[in-house]
């Protein structure tokens, strides 16, 4: 059992005890204290919600719908939907907030409160910590009877979301209609089975097979969109000799493809294309993490655009988005932001995007992923006792590897030339992270190999 706190959402297991996992206690707790911190914003108490498909959807969402309405609040249920649908309701429903309910890419036990301020986007860190603040507290007056608050439903949000894309003005159904593409979709029992087939039918893809399409919350696979957990779609993909293949997660923010051949496209390279397709209609700057591929820098310097990187998280590529007005941005784990739409991770305007990109290319998508550079990115991690002072470790390493330009912004990035390495620790585990890349499969891996044993070897001088 599990219950993880952070100023982005409560996150846990269902079921078990109380402040140990995601129970009916811990709902109410967290969502009455957004709730006071929506009253805390300003009179306006609208506040939209919706979930993915998982097993505990149903309950959960009745638990924080009612919970919402017991402190005065208006709330619209979008029922079963995606993040990214419900970050666009809460601006056109001019809510004050929204509360998605989904755990993202982790298994089927798990749910969580993802929080969203009038903007749509996720909270900053004090909002974050002004909610978690407010709980610990435990001191909340509800409404009286007759200040209760109103539930309306409304289920046409995705099909809003999927009108809106259309007419993004770098989205071309004519041309995508014209290639006649067979596309295989893994839905993976959760909401993209109801939004992703619409979306591809809207923009002329009549040949769509879906995999795993029952929203039943029971995925076939581990949800998260790795390698690992795609083998049936690449095989199915090459099987019915498909164009394409689509994975998401169960909240539709994360995307990555498969190539005709069934190979993968790679997760880090769904931004990497989209980005090359939007800059060579529109000049400009593009922002991800720093954990995420260098072809992205690639790309945008050849079209005559500035690179930044950011923090790991999507509140903190936003934040990097809006400071440097970028024109596209996200992250290496196929995480889309486009502008225009939201502030934030949208696979569906990321499937319209890249369809029409590769439409305009006549290339397939093994050919298309040919054209870009590429890099490899080993991923690592080193478990942490209690007394281990990461802090005194960092310092040590960037002492030694203090001839190489280092980056502090999260953790620790040392670059190489075109090689780099990036150290952080978890917010949810007592570890290091450490990713490494480069041209080469192996130099990446040597790269982590070398950085992994320079802290165990201070780890060990501590311990002496």
């Amino acid at each position: 059992m599990a219950l993880i706190k952070s100023i982005s959402g409560i996150r846990g297991t269902i079921g078990g005890t109380p402040g140990k996992s995601l129970t009916p206690v811990d709902l109410v707790k967290f969502t009455t204290a957004y709730g006071a911190w929506i009253a805390s914003q300003g009179t306006n108490k609208k506040i939209v919600i919706g979930r993915d498909g998982r097993i505990s959807g149903g309950m959960v969402r009745d638990i924080v719908a009612a919970t919402l309405q017991s402190i005065g609040c208006t709330v619209v249920d979008l029922g079963l939907s995606t993040t990214p649908t419900v970050e666009m309701a809460v601006k056109m429903e001019e809510a004050a907030g929204g509360i998605i309910l989904t755990a993202s890419h982790n298994p089927k036990e798990w749910n969580a409160l993802k929080l969203l301020n009038a903007a749509g986007e996720f909270l900053s860190a004090a909002d974050g910590q002004w909610i978690l603040d407010y709980a610990d507290k435990n001191e909340h007056n509800y409404a009286d009877v007759n200040k209760l608050g109103t539930l309306t439903k409304d289920d046409s949000y995705i099909q809003k979301h999927i009108d809106i894309i259309l007419q993004h003005p770098l989205v071309d159904v004519a041309a995508i209609k014209k290639m006649n593409y067979k596309v295989v979709v893994d839905a993976v029992n959760s909401t993209g089975a109801i939004s992703v087939p619409p979306l591809l039918h809207a923009l002329g893809v009549q040949d769509v097979i879906v995999m795993n399409e029952e929203v039943t919350g029971k995925f076939a696979h581990n949800p998260e969109p790795l390698p690992e957990n795609l083998i049936e779609l690449c095989s199915t993909v090459k099987k019915k000799d498909a164009t394409m293949g689509i994975a998401i997660d169960p909240d539709v923010d994360r995307l990555c493809f498969v190539c005709d051949d069934g190979t993968l496209f790679g997760e880090e390279y769904t931004l990497v294309a989209i980005a090359d397709y939007i800059l060579s209609h529109k000049k400009g700057n593009t922002v991800s993490n720093l954990s995420s591929t260098r072809a992205l820098r690639d790309v945008t310097e050849k079209h005559g655009g500035q690179y930044f990187p950011s923090a790991v998280g999507e509140v903190n590529v936003v934040r990097k988005m809006k400071e440097v007005n970028a024109v596209i941005g996200g992250e290496g784990n196929g995480g889309v932001i486009v502008p225009e739409l939201h502030y934030g991770r949208d696979a569906l305007i990321g499937i319209a995007l890249f369809l029409t990109h590769l439409a305009k290319s006549g290339k397939t998508v093994k050919a298309l992923r040919a054209t870009y550079p590429n890099y490899f990115i080993s991923k690592n991690k080193i478990e942490l006792s209690e007394d281990v002072d990461v802090k005194r470790i960092f310092e040590e390493i960037k002492k030694k590897y203090k001839k190489q330009p280092i980056n502090t912004e999260d953790g620790l990035r040392i670059d190489f030339d075109s090689d780099w390495v990036h150290l952080r620790t978890s917010n949810t585990e007592p570890i290091i992270r450490i990713y490494s890349e480069s041209g080469s499969e192996t130099t990446a891996n040597n790269i982590a190999k070398r950085i992994m044993a320079d802290i165990k070897e201070m780890m060990l001088m501590k311990a002496e």
